[in-house]
């Protein structure tokens, strides 16, 4: 029945700080209608997936974690070294891949992964 997520949504208190950071940080192309469409590329997958309420993964406060997937982890980290945003979880190798987290500037969690 389900083809794919249609997008994600949230509120903010402050927009205009949140659009820069998610276009200067995540290099995302933000557009006046204050959104971007992430086309998936071949070989993308989209994991949904349920925690435990309790579960320790990312923050009990947080609700909801942003998980982007991204080529190359090694120079996702240098873009964040050179614009001074700093991993709040260092990088991380399993059997899933490769991961980082960040936080944006309302304190959410953002996980980055390579496949």
């Amino acid at each position: 029945m389900i083809k794919g997520f249609g997008g994600i949504f949230w509120r903010t208190n402050n927009l205009d700080v949140i659009k820069k950071w998610y276009s200067e940080v995540l290099k995302m192309d933000i557009e006046n209608w204050n959104g971007t469409v992430i086309k998936p590329e071949l070989g993308n997958e989209t994991i949904f997936s349920f925690f435990n309420e309790n579960d320790s993964y990312f923050p009990l406060e947080q609700q909801v974690m942003l998980n982007f997937q991204v080529h190359d982890i090694d120079e996702t980290i240098k873009h964040f070294e050179q614009i001074g945003v700093p991993l709040e979880k260092e990088k991380e190798i399993s059997e899933f891949g490769k991961f980082i987290w960040i936080k944006d500037p309302e304190g959410r969690l953002i996980e980055l992964w390579e496949k």
